[in-house]
């Protein structure tokens, strides 16, 4: 962990205010954690904007009874086996299901998977959720648990 370095912040009132029923709502112990919060995920987004190395989720919600679409997402994802860490399939009823799908790499590729994986006909939503990934993971290597 980085020691911690203390500086002043200055706003208005008003701004302020907000933030301080921003904070009660969500639960925060003070205004560092929710500031410290707030910048990671400004950091998250700036990674994934520039195309930085990444990690994401890509959730799917379909009908596992639309023609060949499990044996075309399958193939995606086969297509695209670098980029994926795990997958999980769930049944969500007799004919939903859910797919969440862990992903490590270029932002730009698993942006690219996500777009195939979503658009894929019979695909009824889902999204895909970024993270920049910490200095200290090194990219592209596996490790046992």
């Amino acid at each position: 962990m980085s020691k911690l370095v203390r500086f002043g912040v200055a706003m208005e009132k008003e701004l302020l205010e907000g933030f301080d029923d921003l904070i009660t709502q969500r639960g925060y112990a003070n205004r560092s954690e929710a500031l410290r919060d707030l910048v990671r995920r400004e950091l998250d987004d700036a990674a994934w904007q520039t195309g930085a190395p990444t990690c994401a989720t890509i959730t799917l919600i379909y009908d596992h009874h639309k023609p060949e679409l499990s044996e075309r997402l399958t193939a995606i994802q086969h297509d695209s086996g670098e980029l994926i860490i795990s997958a999980l399939h769930v049944h969500l009823d007799h004919d939903h299901c859910m797919e969440v799908i862990a992903t490590r790499g270029p932002a730009s590729r698993l942006k690219a998977l996500a777009d195939q994986l979503l658009g894929a006909k019979g695909v009824l939503s889902g999204d895909i959720v970024a993270a920049r990934l910490p200095d200290t993971v090194e990219h592209g290597h596996s490790h046992k648990h």
